[in-house]
């Protein structure tokens, strides 16, 4: 049971390699990029909040209609710690926090849903492993909440990961979207 833990979808990216709005940019099935990592991260997170910058009008309006929590995070171009701890201070509540990208819409549902369980199940920091790499999506605990919540600039959680390498659980898995994320066009064929 994974109640209580509130996903995450990091959203605020300008994506300047990919040469035009990649998150509002049509999959092979027509789905936009963001909208279907939402829907992905829904599956296993009912409660899940968007952080986006304020000017994304197009895309809120998309993930609201999806069934996401929005919240707007106005330093998001002073990088991705400031959207972490956005999203953070928007649900200090939680149970833990299952971090997505939205520019990963590969990932397989069964994958996030199975970092959720291992958080709920006990596990302080959590994440899958394929083929030796460890990918997306993070999941943290309520232990980091105050650290969570101090982030700002582009490194993210990687100081938390980083230093706590003996807490986290790495889990096998056979989905090679836990790699893949799209800073390029051509990344949508790869």
């Amino acid at each position: 049971m994974t109640a209580g833990i509130v996903g995450l979808l990091l959203a605020a990216g300008e994506g300047r390699r990919f040469g035009s709005d990649k998150l509002l940019h049509p999959l092979a099935d027509g789905t936009p990029m963001a909208v279907a990592s939402a829907r992905t991260l829904r599956r296993a997170c009912p409660r899940s909040i968007a952080i986006l910058r304020p000017e994304q009008t197009v895309l809120a309006g998309l993930l609201a209609a999806e069934g996401l929590e929005l919240v707007t995070c106005a330093e998001a171009s002073a990088g991705m710690g400031h959207s972490l701890a956005a999203g953070v201070a928007a649900s200090r509540d939680a149970a833990g926090w299952l971090v997505a990208l939205a520019d990963m819409p590969f990932l397989q549902a069964a994958t996030l849903q199975r970092v959720a369980e291992a958080l709920a199940g006990g596990a302080a920091l959590v994440a899958p492993v394929h083929r030796g790499l460890r990918g997306h999506p993070v999941a943290f605990a309520p232990r980091w909440r105050d650290e969570l919540l101090a982030l700002g600039g582009d490194a993210g959680a990687r100081a938390i990961l980083a230093g706590h390498r003996d807490l986290l659980c790495k889990l096998e898995t056979d989905d090679p979207g836990v790699l893949r994320d799209v800073d390029t066009p051509a990344d949508l064929t790869a």
